[in-house]
C-alpha cells in the first residue's frame, strides 16, 4: 500500500525524494558509467527506474522547453537586431515544438503506455539584407548577455536528454531523447556563432 502512494522518483528503501531537476541531472551521466544505477544519496541503495520515472522526467523536461520558449521569444522582442530577431524567434517555435511533442508522448505513455517517435525539426535561417551598424554599449551588453544564458541552459539541456537516452528502457525512447539532445547540440553551436559573431564583429552572421 505505502509503495503504491510513494512520490515518483522516490527510493523504496528509506523514502528519500531524488533531485528531479534538469540541474539534478546535469551529472547523471556519471550514473550511466557506474552501469546506469541509480544510488540513493540517502540510503546508497539502487532506485529502480519505471514508467513513473519516465513520466516525471517527461515532465521536468517540458517545464525546461515552456521556459525557453519563453526565454527566446522574450529576447527576440528585446534586440534591436533583425537577424537577431528572426533567430530568437525560431529558436522559440523550436522550444515550443519539443515541449509539444512531450506532451504527446506523456499523453501516450499515460493513456497507452506507448512511446512515440520524433522525426525531428530544423532551424531555417531568412537571409535579411540590414544596414549594419555595430551595436553599442547596452545593447551590445544585452545581446550577448541574452547569448550566453541561452547557451547555458542547451547545455544542461543537451546533458539531460543524454542521460534520459541511456536510462529509458524503450527503443523509440532512447531514439526521442538523442534526436533532442542533437537538436539542442544544434542549438548550441548556433548561439556560439552568434556570440562570437556579435563579440568580434559586433554583428550578427545569421541568413549569411
Amino acid at each position: 500500500m505505502g509503495s503504491e502512494k510513494r512520490e515518483a522518483y522516490t527510493c523504496q528503501h528509506c523514502g528519500a525524494e531524488a533531485d528531479m531537476t534538469i540541474e539534478g541531472f546535469e551529472k547523471v551521466e556519471d550514473v550511466i558509467r557506474r552501469n546506469k544505477k541509480l544510488p540513493c544519496k540517502r540510503c546508497g541503495k539502487d532506485m529502480p527506474w519505471t514508467e513513473r520515472e519516465d513520466i516525471k522526467a517527461i515532465e521536468i523536461a517540458m517545464g525546461a522547453e515552456k521556459q525557453a520558449s519563453q526565454f527566446y521569444s522574450k529576447a527576440s522582442r528585446k534586440t534591436k537586431n533583425p537577424r537577431g530577431r528572426d533567430m530568437f524567434q525560431q529558436l522559440s517555435e523550436f522550444e515550443e515544438n519539443h515541449y509539444q511533442k512531450l506532451k504527446a508522448l506523456r499523453k501516450s505513455l499515460q493513456e497507452k503506455q506507448e512511446w512515440i517517435i520524433y522525426s525531428g525539426t530544423s532551424l531555417k535561417p531568412k537571409p535579411i539584407p540590414v544596414k549594419v551598424e555595430r551595436p553599442k554599449g547596452q545593447d551590445q551588453l544585452t545581446d550577448m548577455d541574452a547569448l550566453k544564458m541561452a547557451i547555458r541552459e542547451e547545455k544542461k539541456a543537451q546533458s539531460y536528454y543524454r542521460s534520459m537516452a541511456e536510462l529509458t528502457q524503450d527503443p523509440k525512447g532512447k531514439g526521442m531523447y538523442k534526436r533532442l539532445a542533437e537538436e539542442e547540440a544544434l542549438h548550441e553551436k548556433v548561439l556560439n556563432d552568434q556570440y562570437y559573431s556579435v563579440h568580434n564583429t559586433g554583428q550578427w552572421s545569421w541568413g549569411d
